[in-house]
């Protein structure tokens, strides 16, 4: 088994008054050759934005992106005509592909919006831009797997790439065993709140770490845990 571990405290910073945000991969002014990408997941961005704030409308082509809305609700414009809302457990991902333009605003003016950007680098390029959103009950990931994110499940958004996107609220002293669907890829863990064990290192709140090179892995809750998996190909 192999393993890296980023510290929540050791990720890129930078604040722009109306967006706070952590970078667990190089993004923006943020740069560290050690940290441009783990396999297919490219970015990583834990983002506090506040009210009435926002991104201005702007171009992405060729990636996979997801929107996980932790706090608050999330105003979202976009040149395929979509006018959306993303609150508090939605997911919302899109295919880049071909070009798209988008904004991204705080829906609420009094509110902090807090919200983890995710991108993956797709399948293949070129693909035909889309857009999907849905809510996620927090029951069903109590001390069980959530699937978010899939290429080919009932139930998950899909994404063009075999990259699952699994969540989980693991009671306190609880274990559980994520096995991988292709022992060649590798799973970026995320700890959005608690303490747990995994993969024998000890994790709190906003560490990553990625691991490869087995079959599968166990997660041990330290206490109550609030955590994120992706698995990615390695190599695509």
């Amino acid at each position: 088994m192999k393993t890296i571990i980023h510290r929540g405290s050791s990720r890129g910073h930078a604040n722009y008054g109306w967006l706070n945000t952590r970078y667990t991969f190089s993004f923006a002014g943020y740069h560290d050759p050690s940290r441009v990408h783990f396999g297919a997941l490219r970015v990583f961005n834990d983002d506090t934005i506040s009210g009435g704030g926002g991104f201005d409308r702007h171009p992405h082509d060729n990636m996979e992106i997801t929107t996980i809305v932790l706090e608050g609700s999330l105003e979202h414009k976009d040149s395929m005509g979509h006018v959306q809302q993303i609150k508090a457990n939605e997911v919302q991902v899109m295919t880049a592909g071909t070009g798209i333009f988008h904004s991204e605003y705080n829906a609420d003016p009094e509110t902090a919006l807090k919200l983890f950007q995710i991108w993956v680098f797709p399948s293949a390029k070129n693909l035909k831009p889309r857009y999907d959103q849905k809510e996620f009950d927090p029951a069903g990931r109590k001390d069980q797997w959530q699937r978010l994110v899939s290429p080919d499940e009932t139930g998950a958004l899909m994404l063009n790439q075999k990259t699952w996107f699994s969540r989980i609220s693991l009671s306190s002293e609880k274990n559980i065993t994520y096995t991988l669907h292709d022992a060649s890829h590798g799973v970026y863990v995320f700890l959005i709140d608690g303490t747990a064990d995994v993969a024998s290192a000890r994790l709190e709140a906003r560490d990553g770490m990625g691991v490869s090179e087995t079959p599968e892995i166990t997660l041990t809750a330290v206490r109550d845990s609030d955590i994120l998996l992706i698995e990615v190909p390695l190599v695509w």
